[in-house]
């Protein structure tokens, strides 16, 4: 269903409308294009395709790494069509630079422009070598270069996006997941037993959508850099922040304390009594102070509340006949809660 959405998404639906009309205009603007043949125009396009980031920022590195990658394999390209004029079997040339464009395909350094050095090689080799390779390669070069400068300018000028709103959602979605799994612990705890496997799972898919959500504020963060509709987002941008390192180590105090309720016995030592049902009500109270929005008024009280259902957990524990180890284990459980409460604590 996500990836459905995603797909459908209103900033989705205008970066393919923006990339589609700034085909149509690369295209027909091509043939105006000075030392290019008419005949490659359809190379102006494919410009634009590439260009077309969900961020300008993004935008404007991939575009500066593609055509760097398209010189290179170009300039290699051309070695090897002079290679195959000076008799050296076409195959040796064709082998050589589609080795050295893989070789140079691990640059990072040259982002999406790595996958273009074999490609462009191939082109000038395979394509230019049959006519004038140097006409070619000018083309070829210069209506990319062309499309790109089309694509990044219309994606400038067109409703560049800001992904703030978007990441703010999404950590609300995190937020409310994350409170899911402690109520789902306090359940567990009050009813006796937690079963680790199914634990262990949730853990993981947690840890799935922090992993997933910390990039979408990441790229939020993009979306600000050279955008003018980026002006006066400083105090969203930076609560999206707040809230992320928040999240990010309630989210680890959680799995934590998921750990800890793993390896616990059931019943018995070393929750007896009412220790047990302390840690749910715990468990519980924490659960309400992660749950609650940023600016809530109610959070103070709630943090109070948490604090001293802890603190009551941990004055009921007890040593026991099993040893201080299985008793180490409840004081951690405790910690972890305090942890995921001071994590909080920045947005009372």
């Amino acid at each position: 269903m996500r990836a459905a959405r995603t797909l459908v998404a209103p900033s989705r639906m205008l970066l393919a409308a923006k990339t589609a009309g700034a085909a149509v205009l690369a295209w027909y603007l091509a043939p105006l294009i000075p030392f290019a043949a008419d005949e490659y125009s359809y190379y102006a396009p494919l410009g634009v395709v590439v260009s077309m980031y969900p961020t300008l920022a993004d935008s404007a590195r991939s575009s500066v790494q593609t055509v760097l990658g398209l010189a290179i394999g170009i300039g290699f390209g051309l070695v090897a069509v002079g290679l195959d004029a000076a008799g050296v079997p076409a195959a040796v040339a064709l082998a050589a630079i589609v080795a050295i464009g893989v070789l140079l395909g691990g640059a990072r350094a040259l982002g999406p422009g790595r996958e273009w050095i074999v490609m462009a090689a191939l082109f000038v080799l395979l394509i230019g070598g049959r006519g004038d390779p140097d006409q070619f390669s000018v083309s070829y070069l210069v209506t990319m270069a062309f499309g790109i400068v089309v694509g990044v300018a219309v994606n400038v000028l067109i409703a560049p996006p800001v992904f703030l709103p978007y990441a703010s959602r999404r950590l609300s979605e995190l937020r409310d997941t994350v409170a899911a799994r402690l109520d789902e612990m306090a359940d567990a705890v009050g009813a006796g037993g937690v079963d680790r496997d199914a634990l262990a799972a949730s853990m993981s898919e947690l840890s799935t959508m922090l992993l997933t959500v910390a990039d979408e504020v990441r790229e939020a963060d993009r979306s600000l850099r050279g955008n003018p509709r980026g002006r006066r987002q400083a105090a969203a941008q930076e609560e999206n922040a707040r809230r992320l390192r928040a999240l990010e180590h309630v989210t680890f105090f959680a799995r934590d304390l998921a750990d800890i309720l793993g390896r616990i016995p059931p019943t018995g030592a070393p929750l007896r009594g009412e220790a047990r049902a302390l840690l749910a009500e715990a468990v519980r109270a924490c659960r309400d102070v992660v749950a609650t929005a940023p600016g809530d008024r109610d959070t103070t009280a709630l943090i109070e509340t948490a604090g001293a259902a802890v603190e009551g957990y941990l004055a009921s524990l007890e040593p026991v006949d099993t040893g201080i180890a299985e008793l180490a284990e409840t004081v951690t459980a405790g910690v972890s809660l305090r942890r995921m409460i001071d994590a909080c604590r920045p947005f009372a």
